[in-house]
């Protein structure tokens, strides 16, 4: 017997706690635990702000349980898509080391991207003499590079760090991607929830379709 959730592959994994519906009070919910839980800096609630015009929020979940606190937390966006305009989906994930969220949603192994961004930096290429980042992003007022990482085709992934956690940016489809290459800024809603903000339908990534 063992009194944690458990993976068959994964063996000990953070419970994930995706809400149902989202709107106002949702987030309210979800902010009140990461807030609350605990004795250590809190994982961020990364959320495009401004959201990209046509843009709503889709989602917001966690991982952890009472024990642990909050582990992980992940806010799912979706609208059109920069290219061709057709729907799109983004998916934050702010998390503690080794607890695999953000590589889950990407679909790549492992529980953090650590050996493939260790390669990409170690590894610039012929003619390079560094490796650029794939995106820029500013989060919480800092500029902050992705580097892309081998995912499945229908998505694209993105990983990096932000306030001493892994930060990842998963779109669907692929494509979606490029909206990381215009000026997209992360705000932390566990700081401050923006009341303008627009909800939508709930994302299906959020709900087991990744």
């Amino acid at each position: 017997m063992h009194g944690e959730s458990r993976c068959l592959r994964c063996g000990p994994v953070s419970p994930l706690h995706v809400p149902e519906h989202i709107g106002a009070e949702i987030v309210a919910s979800v902010v009140e635990q990461v807030v609350t839980a605990a004795d250590r800096p809190g994982v961020p609630l990364w959320c495009p702000w401004p959201l990209p015009p046509g843009w709503t929020l889709t989602g917001v979940a966690w991982a952890g349980d009472e024990r642990s606190g909050v582990r992980a937390t992940a806010v799912a966006c979706a609208g059109p898509a920069p290219l061709d305009g057709g729907p799109a989906d983004l998916l934050f994930v702010a998390e503690e080391p080794g607890v695999g969220l953000g590589t889950r949603f990407a679909g790549v192994p492992g529980p953090d991207p650590g050996p493939e961004l260790a390669a990409a930096l170690t590894d610039p290429g012929p003619g390079h003499a560094e490796r650029l980042p794939h995106a820029k992003i500013r989060v919480g007022g800092h500029p902050t590079p992705l580097w892309l990482v081998n995912s499945p085709t229908d998505r694209s992934a993105y990983a990096g760090e932000a306030r001493g956690m892994w930060l990842h940016a998963i779109a669907w489809p692929a494509s979606a991607g490029h909206l990381l290459a215009e000026e997209v800024v992360l705000h932390d809603l566990a700081e401050w929830t923006p009341p303008e903000l627009v909800y939508g339908a709930p994302s299906p990534y959020l709900h087991g379709a990744a």
